[in-house]
């Protein structure tokens, strides 16, 4: 062993090479720490939806709510593409809504982080804030994925408020209206396009001179006389007090500044980032870091640890699909655990549950 990673042993009985860094569970004492059937990680419509199925199951999930409380619902203004509310509803308190119906059922939110896992054997251990061991039956991951921005004091301080990352979302706040993309991918070309339903006009900013996207989805931006590119071309600062009013961009070839002051609204368009380092090494995951699931289900690859919402969704990223994913994973959550039981960590010890198995319980007693 090197630097606390073993050289080699199993995850859940699956033989591999080499396993993730354990050394920060060196020193942790687990003698005392709570055992929980569900324990949920993250928030936002997947994971209170999940909370919601698997509370009103009886299985007491603890919800670990991560830095993000809510996820990126909570930087959104008007929400009008959730099925329920005809007359839109905001962000957070559509999170606040969420959280209340899970908590009403009986799931246990806390604050707090999931920073590492052990998913060597049942029941997974979990670290919480660096120090705060927890045992899990099952593990529901519902940390979702965070948009890439440009890093700029008054972009951030925009955020939805004429900056957004999802045109899918806002795009029809902006009719009659001249906003800008900025992005050269095929995101950005299927987002410029889609503006194009209702903005009248869509600024496409580029720092290149060339898009990366591929060439039927630069084709059909091409074609579209709704459509300017701006090439070489990046945003050095938003303006506007409450709302966007313009942009300040630089030509990266020039070293030209000027002020786009038609722009009402900036949508990025670069990517997003998911949030699923903890369990990098244990769970399966693409190139990007989303988690790959087994078809038709949030099912991983490691027994009893399932994935849903942005976390493992590059494609949609909606609301209403992480919440559709969250539902999923409850279910396959439920149906595992009466599939194949509970187990008690070594040394054995009751559970904490309420609703332990008598015969188990009995068991961790003896």
């Amino acid at each position: 062993m090197e630097n606390g990673t073993p050289e080699n042993g199993s995850v859940n009985g699956t033989q591999t090479d080499i396993l993730p860094d354990l050394s920060a569970f060196d020193g942790v004492d687990f003698s005392n720490a709570d055992l929980h059937d569900v324990v949920i990680v993250g928030t936002g419509p997947a994971g209170w939806t999940a909370a919601l199925y698997t509370a009103r199951a009886d299985l007491e999930p603890v919800v670990y709510m991560g830095p993000e409380p809510g996820g990126q619902l909570t930087t959104t203004t008007d929400v009008e593409n959730y099925p329920g509310f005809p007359d839109g509803i905001l962000g957070p308190e559509m999170m606040d809504r969420f959280h209340e119906q899970a908590e009403r059922f009986g799931a246990d939110a806390r604050y707090g982080t999931v920073t590492h896992v052990d998913f060597r054997e049942r029941p997974h251990r979990l670290l919480i804030d660096e120090e705060t061991p927890v045992y899990a039956q099952t593990v529901i991951v519902s940390t979702g994925a965070s948009a890439r921005y440009l890093g700029l004091d008054n972009e951030q301080r925009l955020i939805g408020k004429g900056v957004t990352a999802c045109a899918t979302c806002d795009g029809a706040f902006y009719r009659g209206e001249t906003v800008a993309v900025v992005g050269g991918g095929d995101s950005a070309m299927e987002e410029s396009t889609f503006l194009t339903k209702f903005a009248d006009k869509v600024y496409v900013l580029h720092r290149r001179d060339e898009l990366r996207a591929s060439k039927i989805m630069q084709e059909r931006a091409f074609q579209n006389d709704k459509i300017e590119f701006v090439w070489n071309t990046e945003v050095i600062d938003v303006l506007g007090e409450d709302a966007v009013t313009g942009l300040e961009v630089i030509n990266n070839e020039t070293g030209e500044t000027r002020i786009m002051d038609d722009v009402s609204g900036l949508f990025l368009a670069i990517g997003h980032t998911p949030n699923t380092e903890p369990f990098e090494g244990w769970l399966d995951m693409d190139d990007s870091g989303y988690i790959l699931t087994k078809p038709d289900s949030t099912y991983t690859n490691v027994p009893g640890v399932f994935a849903s919402g942005d976390a493992q969704d590059d494609e949609y990223r909606q609301a209403v699909t992480a919440a559709g994913t969250g539902c999923m994973a409850a279910i396959d959550a439920e149906r595992w655990l009466q599939e194949n039981g509970r187990v008690s960590p070594e040394p054995a010890r009751p559970k904490t549950s309420t609703h332990d198995d008598p015969v188990e319980a009995a068991a961790a007693r003896s």
